[in-house]
Formats: structure tokens, sequence, C-alpha cells
């Protein structure tokens, strides 16, 4: 990923642009065919001399342009015909978003990969559900990785189309009206650079395009801190379901040797949060002024490796700790079972309507030895059992059936085919 946003990358994609642009200018007979041809065999470039050359110029097309033409010679005359610097800058950047938007979806599929395979090794492993992080009902440690999983694809999606989105390319001169270079010239430099052509460039790409593909990166981010920090709530000693796998001579602290601290996940964290810190920027861009200016181009030049590069980075990462993910089905059970089966109040609840109980009444009732339960540990079950105005309507053995997990679970496989089909 870095290797896109290096210098020499960025100037091999200027060569080209300028290349391809000159052997369509052949084609048309605007320049001899030779000089195309001359430009692509001897056409070389010294990224120090460029830096060189621009300490002068202040203007790193036109360092790029005098480089190039060291080498090439009188034949150099024909670069850049009619083209605008917008037109070499903004077609580069599509090529480096669209290549670096094929590494992150490479990212993607690993880390889909290593959710779906964890998901069916925990398709029926009974964990309680939480709402507002209170135990609220049973539900199976697969569904909440599919969930995930689920999530990542649509993100996936997301990001096949913004990458579609990104790739187009501008070779329409000063202002973007071709008054000096046919729009042939854009059309075979977009097809030679694997991009679609830009129906209106005002002299650059508009930058609903680039709001668009970071936005994009910032939602990838987000459920990315999303998982990150489910797995961190699930390490926490108090509930220790999952944690991080802790390789042998790992430390967790400097001070206190017990600790195994869930550092990736929290890494993955703050990572994200940088990814979304370069949305706003990016939409920012949008408003450029009259035709072009370039407030967009120091923006990014910032945040387009910065964003691909982290998120490339942290994507790696996340995977790392989905498939190495140290599982406690043990603990899950346990934790189901603190709060002496209150996760089937509402299980109780229906069945008291059933039986002929207004909602009103039943809720009441339940709630009552729920609250009691809660407050001294009491078994619900137990409690339950004891009140005549619950047994009057429901007997002992109907109560007991309505404790089953199973009962919770019994759809699963209908929601992993709607998830993988």
């Amino acid at each position: 990923m870095t290797k896109i946003w290096s210098d020499e990358t960025r100037y091999q994609i200027w060569f080209e642009i300028e290349a391809h642009a000159c052997d369509a200018l052949a084609e048309l007979k605007v320049i001899p065919e030779k000089a195309a041809k001359t430009i692509w065999k001897k056409g070389k470039f010294n990224a120090a001399r460029i830096d060189e050359i621009e300490r002068t110029t202040k203007h790193d097309v036109i360092a790029f342009l005098t480089n190039v033409a060291e080498t090439i010679g009188p034949d150099a005359r024909f670069l850049h015909q009619g083209m605008t610097s917008s037109d070499v800058l903004d077609t580069c950047l599509s090529v480096q978003l669209a290549r670096a938007s094929d590494i992150l979806l490479k990212d993607l599929d690993a880390l889909l990969k290593a959710l779906k395979r964890r998901a069916f090794e925990h398709k029926h492993t009974p964990t309680v559900g939480r709402s507002h992080g209170i135990h609220a009902e049973p539900t199976t440690f697969g569904l909440k990785l599919a969930g995930y999983y689920a999530e990542f694809s649509r993100c996936r999606e997301r990001l096949v189309a913004a990458r579609k989105e990104i790739a187009t390319c501008a070779i329409s001169g000063a202002v973007g009206t071709f008054a000096n270079i046919d729009p042939y010239v854009e059309k075979y430099v977009a097809k030679k650079m694997g991009l679609a052509v830009e129906p209106v460039s005002t002299q650059v790409i508009p930058r609903d395009r680039h709001a668009m593909y970071f936005a994009t990166l910032g939602v990838i981010a987000s459920s990315m801190e999303r998982l990150a920090t489910e797995i961190r709530h699930l390490q926490r000693s108090e509930v220790l379901e999952a944690e991080e796998f802790f390789s042998p001579g790992q430390k967790g602290s400097s001070a206190m040797p017990h600790k195994r601290n869930p550092v990736l996940s929290e890494n993955v964290t703050g990572l994200a949060r940088l990814v979304r810190g370069y949305v706003t920027p990016a939409l920012e861009n949008v408003a450029l002024w009259h035709e072009r200016d370039i407030s967009h181009s120091s923006v990014e030049r910032m945040i387009a490796p910065d964003a691909t590069v982290t998120l490339d980075f942290a994507l790696n990462r996340l995977t790392g700790v989905v498939d190495k993910l140290v599982v406690y089905p043990n603990r899950m059970q346990e934790n189901l079972d603190k709060l002496g089966g209150l996760v089937f109040s509402q299980r109780v609840l229906l069945a008291l309507t059933q039986a002929g109980v207004s909602r009103e009444d039943a809720y009441t009732l339940v709630q009552k030895h729920a609250m009691k339960v809660w407050e001294h540990s009491k078994d619900f079950l137990t409690e339950l059992s004891a009140d005549t105005k619950i047994t009057k309507h429901l007997k002992p053995a109907e109560l007991k059936k309505l404790f089953d997990v199973k009962y919770h679970t019994k759809h699963v496989d209908t929601i992993f085919k709607r998830v993988f089909g």
C-alpha cells in the first residue's frame, strides 16, 4: 500500500499518462508518431532531480516535465500538448485510489473469511445477548459473528461502488473545455489507465467523488471499531467470554504480571478514529472556487496515503484478532445463567397472555418476581412456581419448559442462510 503513494510510483503514473496522451495525439496527427515512440523509449525521471528543479519552479508538474525533457531531447516539446497540471494530477490520483481500493478489497475478503469460519464454528454456542450492556435474552456467539459478516459484506459492496466512482480520467485542458486537446485523447488515456471518462471536468475531477470515497473508508472504519469494541467488552475480567490470543512470552503490563489486555482491539479502535477524521476534510474539499482552486490539493496529499495505509494496516490487524480469538463457551454459559433465569422473562410474560391474563397484569406479575431475583439473587423459576396467581394459569411443568435456551436459537439456521446463502 505504501508503494502506491511513493514518489517513484506517482511519477511513473504521471509519465504513463503523458506518454499515452502522446500516442493519442500521434493518432490524431497532432504530433509526429516518431516523437510519441521516442517519448516512450527515452523518457526517464529522477525523483531527486525533480525535487531540485521544483525548488526553483515551485511547481511539481513543471519540475517533472523539465526533468523528463532532459532525457528525451527535442521531441519533449510534444509532451503535455493542450493539457493542464490537473489532467495529470487528478488522473493519477484516480489510479492510485483505485489501486488502493483493490488492496483494501482483498483485506476485507480476508476479514470476511475469518468471520465466516468463526461464525460457523460457534453457530450453536449459546451466549447472552445484551442491550444497554445488560443481559437481555439468549443468542449464540455464531449469530454475533454472522452479524459482523453481514456488515462487512455491505462495507465491501460500498467500497466496490466507491472504487468505480473514483476511477475517472480527466484530460480536458484548462477549465475543462478541450479547447486545445481533442476529447479522443481523454478517452484513449482513460482506457489505457483502466479508468472511465469524467463527463464534465471543470479542469479538475469533481470532489464529490473523493468525498464519497473517503466517507466509505470512514464507514468501514466505524464497522471495524464496533467489532473491536465488542471484543474489548467480552474480554473484560467480569465477562471474559472471549479474548485476544496471548502468545507465549507476551507481556501485558510493566507493573502487573497478571495482565492480559485487548491491546490489538484497542489499537484498531484508535486507528478507526483516525480514518474517520479524514472524512470531514474530504467533504469540505467539494466546494472549490469556480472551475478550480488547489485548496483540496494539500488535503488530499495528506489524507489519501494516510487513510488507505491506516485502513490497510487496521484491517489486517483485525483479521488476525478474529482468526486467533480465544472463545470460552463455558464462561458464556455461566454468564447466561448468572441472573438466575431472568433472561426468560419474556417467555413467561407471553405464556401468561396466551393463558388469558391481560398483558398489563402479566407484566406486573412477572416483573415483581424478576425484581426480587435481581435484588436478592433468587432463582426466577422457583419464585414464579411459588406464586399461585401464576400457577393458576401455568403449571410448574409448563413454567419449566419456558426456560429452554434452545427456544431462542431455533431460527439460527434461517439467519445463517440469509447471511451466507
